[in-house]
């Protein structure tokens, strides 16, 4: 039951931000919230229109839905799935990956992106199996204690895999929160205190219902309340959307990030990984070398792959994924 897509979704190991002084403050609903407004229609929706992912069936289990979290962090579902059914076919438990190398981890990540991703994944698996017997944790706490658990991932674990009740605050949803509640087209670039004000304040008071909500207002933000072209015609509560009712005000915020990949490290380091995953053993220089024809560049981002715990340099000039 977990969230579709994430095109900027919050790394793994996110840190609360602070909120920006230039960044609108949403207000928090009034006695006379919204929320109970917006929760039959969305989730009524939901019920009709939510697509069927492996994540979301109940053979998936906790471990299923944490595997989904992490890839789906700003990686759209069509990359994911593959690599989700091959990950979980591999690794059924958190046991079993926990058992590998993390280069493995890293290996299985494929053309995913972000892969450090993989080693937090390895990481979060092997604390399991030693601190939990092997078993996803069903509570909050336990779970944002995991490495490379964050704020978000806690929560969306906690929620689709345990059905409880915690503000799942992912960009679909923001955007969601943003535009029908408090009038603006997107939310700010970073999460603020409002806006987490504002989604609990909104959560239903039932366990079942606000961990159903969490999943619907997620699954419209990636389907009706796009970023790019929304369809309010689709959209269950159009009728009480505030940035509709206000004719759709232009963003005056900060500049939305955009993303680049072609030309930068990240390009670079994609590039260097794909010829350790390819490897069946040490790597020399001469063949990371060739994939890049910038020696700065490709020597800063090979720097930067062993710096993150992606790359292990050996003696004699030779690289390979980790396997500690």
């Amino acid at each position: 039951m977990t969230a579709p897509t994430k095109p900027s979704h919050p790394d793994p190991a996110e840190t609360p931000a602070v909120p920006s002084p230039a960044a609108a403050s949403p207000a928090v609903p009034s006695p006379a919230s919204p929320g109970p407004d917006l929760h039959s229609p969305v989730i009524d929706w939901f019920d009709e229109n939510a697509r069927d992912l492996p994540w979301r069936r109940p053979e998936a289990g906790a471990w299923g839905v944490m595997v989904s979290e992490f890839m789906l962090q700003q990686t759209p579902v069509s990359r994911v799935l593959p690599v989700y059914e091959q990950w979980l076919a591999r690794w059924p438990r958190p046991a079993d990956l926990a058992r590998e190398a993390p280069g493995e981890a890293v290996r299985a990540w494929g053309r995913l992106g972000y892969p450090r991703r993989a080693l937090r994944l390895h990481g979060a698996a092997v604390a399991i199996t030693e601190r939990h017997g092997g078993d996803v944790p069903a509570d909050h706490a336990q779970l944002l204690a995991l490495p490379g658990i964050g704020e978000y991932t806690a929560a969306a674990v906690a929620s689709f895999a345990y059905g409880q009740r915690h503000p799942v605050l992912d960009t679909n949803v923001r955007r969601v929160l943003a535009r029908a509640v408090t009038g603006v087209q997107y939310p700010p670039n970073a999460t603020t205190a409002a806006e987490r004000r504002l989604a609990r304040a909104l959560l239903p008071d039932d366990e079942p219902t606000a961990a159903r909500w969490a999943a619907a207002s997620m699954e419209l933000g990636a389907l009706v309340c796009t970023a790019k072209s929304e369809s309010c015609h689709r959209c269950p509560i159009a009728a009480q959307c505030a940035w509709r009712l206000a004719g759709k005000p232009a963003h005056d915020g900060p500049p939305r990030r955009g993303q680049t990949y072609a030309g930068t490290d990240r390009q670079v380091r994609g590039r260097l990984l794909a010829v350790l995953r390819d490897a069946h053993g040490p790597v020399p220089q001469a063949a990371l070398d060739r994939v890049w024809h910038e020696p700065v560049q490709r020597a800063r981002a090979l720097d930067g792959l062993v710096a993150d715990g992606l790359v292990e340099p050996m003696a004699g000039g030779l690289y390979r994924l980790p396997l500690a």
